[in-house]
């Protein structure tokens, strides 16, 4: 990838190094169970996909058919058992139990609520069934994990803030803003103390929230807010955990007169925030491929469900347990100017896609038309 990966992998939640950051699994499955085993590749066996939710255009766009995809070439007896908690942690609850009932003995869990769901996890051991925590880090006692260096991506953040608040002159000359993610969500935290740690000192941060569930809605009120308390025209920088919510802030920049131009965040790479940052209502956004990470899960699942050691670039510590094998990847900063060898490089947006409405003028001027 000829995109410059900005920054060093950092130690995440007690992470120990013993590997390559971004390995794919390896150790390929083996016909052979050891004791341990809830499955044999002959016959194939049920896991359990839970994601917790469609608003964000990742998790059924990618997520979701790269496992499955995944599962199914590593083992092609296997059945893929899925259901979406849509922002729901009680559902998801739910959803754990209906799959123990259904048989499922090895499960791939994207938390909505990682404390939660920690009594979900510790049913799911006590029945004998193993589980992979996939993107953020779930309580109860995890067999695996797999995600992305999530404080590294609040300093990316933060640091692509504070660059571009510089360029327009002292970044002291006005307050910022801050809308983080929901606090039921630890990655949230990670980018959350990355971000500030790159921040205090430097910004004055005029206003901040933590942003239940994620939403855009609720983004967009807290931006006008924040935008109305400390005057529109004296917001110098918005620091969005995530790009769904930097399009609700992005309208209420647009409409409360925040200057246009001044700098916006964001993470997941989505395809509006692609479009966004090519004709100026965002600056940057973090890609996390999810290839990779999808890989990850799946080759984990596979090889804990026969028997085998899952690989692993270190161990996390969740509060229950200290030595959980973890797989954490390398996120990759994107602007206007490394669109074309990011996320188009790597398929994960066509430029058929992003060129299109309002970005078609401005993808010519980036080298996309």
């Amino acid at each position: 990838m000829k995109a410059q990966v900005i920054g060093g992998l950092l130690a995440v939640l007690g992470l120990t190094a013993c590997g390559t950051a971004g390995q794919s699994g390896g150790g390929g499955a083996g016909p052979t169970a050891s004791p341990s085993a809830v499955g044999t590749l002959e016959q194939g066996f049920k896991v359990g996909l839970l994601l917790p939710e469609s608003k964000t255009a990742r998790y059924e766009k990618f997520d979701r058919p790269y496992i499955t995809q995944d599962i199914k070439s590593l083992c092609p007896k296997c059945q893929v058992v899925y259901d979406n908690a849509n922002q729901d942690p009680n559902l998801q609850q739910e959803q754990v139990d209906s799959m123990l009932t259904n048989g499922v003995k090895i499960l791939i869990l994207d938390a909505v609520d990682a404390k939660a769901i920690a009594a979900s996890v510790k049913k799911a051991s006590d029945q004998g069934a193993l589980v992979v925590a996939y993107d953020r880090l779930a309580g109860g006692p995890i067999d695996a994990y797999t995600s992305f260096d999530n404080i590294q991506v609040g300093k990316m953040q933060g640091q692509a803030l504070l660059d571009a608040i510089k360029a327009g002159g002292d970044p002291k000359r006005g307050p910022i803003v801050m809308i983080n993610g929901s606090p039921t969500d630890p990655n949230a935290g990670d980018f959350k103390k990355g971000a500030h740690s790159v921040l205090d000192g430097q910004v004055d941060i005029g206003k901040e929230y933590d942003t239940p569930d994620w939403s855009p809605d609720q983004a967009n009120v807290e931006a006008n807010g924040a935008f109305t308390a400390l005057g529109a025209d004296k917001v110098v920088g918005v620091y969005s955990a995530n790009d769904g919510m930097a399009g609700g802030i992005a309208k209420a920049m647009q409409n409360s007169g925040v200057k246009p131009g001044t700098p916006l965040t964001g993470q997941d790479a989505e395809l509006a925030a692609i479009q966004r940052i090519l004709i100026g209502t965002q600056t940057m956004t973090i890609y996390k491929p999810i290839k990779p990470e999808a890989s990850n899960a799946a080759q984990m699942a596979v090889n804990l469900a026969i028997g085998k050691k899952p690989a692993s670039t270190g161990t996390v510590d969740n509060g229950t347990s200290n030595a959980i094998p973890a797989q954490i990847i390398t996120p990759i900063v994107v602007t206007k100017q490394n669109i074309k060898d990011t996320v188009v490089k790597d398929g994960f947006w066509k430029v058929a896609e992003i060129c299109t409405g309002a970005a078609q003028t401005a993808c010519a001027a980036a080298g996309l038309g």
